[in-house]
Formats: structure tokens, sequence, C-alpha cells
């Protein structure tokens, strides 16, 4: 057995010592399959183990994960699950499980050539700890490499027995996950847009819906993308982004988003009246003013600011890790940045759930104006 450790000052790793990472990357070299059971995981840990399975070619990857069941998941690092397990799926080469019947807190990793394990990593290290980042880059681990062939035997039992159907199961076959909300920073700093305590949003929540609607995403198919007649998906909606500029030397904002609303909702009784402000608080926080405009007062915006439904909306799906922001549509020839069904499916939710709250707050002139709550997240009360 030989002790594994962290590379913090002033706690430095001394002559003859080896750091868990260093020694980790070296047995998944020399390995042709790899166990993991950790307790918990990040995004770009994940994405860096993906790296490493490919550049050391291994035939078999599973990857056990054990307290989120329970816990709940990042939704960043979730997504991202989900598209790599789909990915080794595909590739025959492995999957990643979830612990559901108990939360699992060991660190093993196990390494095998030719169906036999020939090392093992035990100790305080998650996954975390293969790709080094702000939040624990600070955070001293200690581990052991083990090579004894009776503990090798007993580990690769335990993580036999761990991924049995009784413990553990495949991310894509569990359902009800809960997941924790990543914060969406495309908010931050903006002017006409406040942070409310979760206490003030949980008061709305729980107030009666005096009206309420549900606002279906017009967004197209990820094949229908690149479709340039009059039906395109470009056309005063969440990506307008990608219509044609309004000038030749500067592309549309990415975070730029028309919301339109369908007949079949601007014409039922209770919808905002054209032009008559009124306060929106949204179910992650955020308060703003908004309005309806347009001929049938159609489109629903903020106040003042085209971009903050966008930065509020698509914010929340780059947050997730669903899509990735762009910095020049124009640019985007491949319209990776634009949001799909297919992108909605993986977030769970197409619609937005707008309420009016019967509560009512002053402006900044002291009128009173009425106050409606914007969700995005799957809601099953019935519009109207």
């Amino acid at each position: 057995m030989e002790l594994l450790y962290s590379n913090i000052l002033p706690l430095d790793t001394e002559d003859e010592q080896e750091t868990i990472i260093d020694c980790f990357q070296e047995q998944m070299e020399k390995a042709d399959q790899v166990e993991i059971a950790v307790g918990y995981t990040s995004a770009a840990s994940i994405s860096e183990l993906d790296l490493l399975t490919a550049r050391c070619n291994l035939q078999k990857i599973r990857l056990t994960i054990g307290m989120y069941f329970i816990e709940g998941m990042p939704e960043g690092a979730y997504h991202l699950a989900i598209k790599l397990n789909q990915k080794w799926k595909d590739l025959g080469i492995g999957e990643i499980r979830l612990v559901k019947s108990f939360k699992y807190h060991g660190k093993v990793y196990c390494f095998y050539k030719n169906g036999s394990p020939f090392s093992a990593i035990i100790g305080s290290a998650n996954l975390g700890a293969i790709k080094l980042e702000a939040a624990n880059r600070r955070q001293y681990e200690l581990s052991a490499l083990i090579t004894d062939k009776k503990m090798l035997t007993d580990i690769d039992r335990h993580i036999e027995r761990l991924n049995a159907p009784l413990c553990s199961a495949n991310i894509a076959d569990i359902s009800g996950m809960p997941l924790i909300r990543e914060v969406n920073t495309a908010l931050n700093g903006i002017d006409l847009v406040t942070t409310v305590p979760q206490t003030n949003v949980a008061f709305y929540e729980r107030c009666m819906a005096y009206v309420s609607f549900l606002l279906k995403l017009k967004v197209p198919k990820a094949d229908e993308r690149h479709m340039d007649d009059g039906k395109h998906y470009t056309k005063s909606n969440i990506n307008v982004c990608y219509a044609a500029p309004r000038s030749k030397r500067k592309a549309r904002d990415w975070f730029e988003t028309q919301l339109t609303v369908g007949a079949d909702v601007y014409k039922m009784d209770g919808y905002p009246e054209k032009n008559k402000p009124f306060f929106v608080v949204t179910d992650d926080g955020y308060w703003f003013k908004a309005h309806t405009t347009s001929d049938n007062n159609k489109q629903f915006s903020a106040v003042g600011d085209e971009l903050i439904m966008g930065r509020w909306l698509k914010g929340r799906l780059a947050a997730a890790g669903i899509v990735k922001p762009v910095n020049n549509t124009a640019e985007d020839t491949e319209r990776l940045g634009m949001i799909t069904q297919e992108m909605l499916d993986e977030y769970g939710c197409d619609s937005l759930y707008f309420k009016k709250t019967g509560q009512t707050a002053l402006d900044e002139d002291g009128n009173p104006l009425d106050v409606w709550m914007l969700s995005f997240v799957g809601h099953t009360d019935e519009q109207g």
C-alpha cells in the first residue's frame, strides 16, 4: 500500500510522495477497464473522465455515484452525465449509475487488465479530485494505492454488489431524480432587475392563481435549425437573435428574445392588457417589470430592456449545461446556440407557467401594479 497526497501549500508533497491525480492518470494508462464508485462528482470531473477514457482507449468504464439520488444532483452535472452515459452505451464501453437505496459515501477507483483488478485507489477523494477547480483547489485529500490481491478481490466484489439492481440503476432509468438548480448568473448586475429572497418566492408560489396560463415556447427541432423559409423559428421568438441583424456591423445579441404568445392564450380572459405594465417575480428569485405589446398584445417582454427575458430564460438553460451562450450569432453558422425542442426536453420543460398572484406592489412612481409569477419548471396546473 502506498499513500497518495494532495499538493497544497503549506502541506505540499515531499520527495518520493505521489499525488492522487498523477497516480490516477498512471493507473488509467495501464488499464483496459476502470470501475469508479464515489459519493460526489462535478461536471468538470465527469468531462475529464470522458476525455481520459478516450485517451487511454479503455474498453470498459463504469461510474457509480452515491449521494445524489437522495440529496439531489446539480443540474449541470446531471445533464452532462445523461449525455455521457448515452455516449458510453452507444460505444458499448460502459455506463453511469446512481445508488438509489441509500447514501453511498465511498471513494473507490479500481483498475483492471484482461478482466482482473491490478490496483485500486481508496481514500477521501471524490471524482472532483481528478479535475481541480476553484471550489476544490484548496481541499486536501489523502488516499492510498492498493495492490494486494486479497484486498483487490474484496474491492472488486464490493463494486459488483454496489452495481446490482437492488442498490443502483443506470442514470437514464431513474425517474423523479431530484435536481439542484444551478445559479443563473446572466442577470447579475443588470439594471431594472432585482433579486428577492427565496422566502418571498415561496410566498408568491403559495398564492392562489387568480388566473394562469401556459406559455408554450416555440422552437425548432434540431434538424430544423437551418430551415430558412417563412416558417423558420428565427421570426419573432426565442431564437430571434438568429434573424437578420438590424445593422450590417453588429450581429444580434444571443440573449435577444421575443416571447410570442399564441392566440389561444392572449385571447383568454384575464390575460394582461396591452402596454399595461405589471411586476414579474420568477421562480428563481428575480423581479422586474414586464408588459404585453404588439398586435393583439402577443409579445411578452420586460420593460426597458429587450435582453432581460432572454437572460432569464436562456440563462437558465446555459446554467443547466444544456446550451452554451454564443458570443457572435453571425459566426454561429451551425446554430449550435439555437434553442431546440431537444434542449427543452432535456431541461424537462417546454412552457412557462404564468400566474396572477392577486398581489400588488408599488412602482417607482408609487403606482400599484399587479404581481405575476413566471416559472420555468414543469407544472401540472391547467391554464385559465
